[in-house]
């Protein structure tokens, strides 16, 4: 499971430093593609196969739907982790998130996010927001009572 946040930094040619816990899960590589905050998003394959199969159910006609699968798909690329443990950022996603230096990798247990340091403290503060949270997921049910 991806668990977790480090700060790394993007090399000039774009490539981003993995942290050594995530690597070994990405041996079977690895998408990345748009997330849907402002974020990027690193799946390993068969992750993103099983997103991709669940995709291709979906009612191709919903136009809700094809915005989907265009945010997914049409900004998903695969990479692989060097032998120094980088991944190489696609130059489109470097520019959504005008990712330059440092980045936030941030573990979402299946996957894992690449945020801009502004926009990861801005979510930062809303996680801790104690007031918000107890009205954000007092109808999420944590409990083992699922009967």
């Amino acid at each position: 499971m991806f668990l977790g946040q480090f700060q790394h930094n993007l090399d000039d040619k774009g490539r981003l430093m993995i942290p050594a816990r995530f690597r070994d899960l990405l041996e079977g590589g690895a998408y990345i593609t748009q997330g849907f905050d402002k974020c990027l998003m690193v799946m390993t394959t068969s992750y993103f196969t099983e997103v991709y199969e669940h995709l291709e159910t979906m009612n191709l006609a919903d136009p809700t739907t094809r915005l989907l699968r265009r945010l997914i798909l049409s900004n998903a690329y695969p990479v692989e982790v060097d032998k120094v443990g980088r991944i190489l950022v696609p130059q489109n996603l470097r520019a959504f998130l005008q990712l330059d230096g440092e980045a936030i990798v941030a573990g979402q247990g299946r996957y894992f996010e690449v945020w801009r340091p502004a926009e990861w403290n801005e979510q930062m503060a809303q996680v801790q927001d104690t007031v918000a949270n107890n009205q954000r997921f007092s109808a999420l049910d944590l409990s083992n009572n699922h009967s």
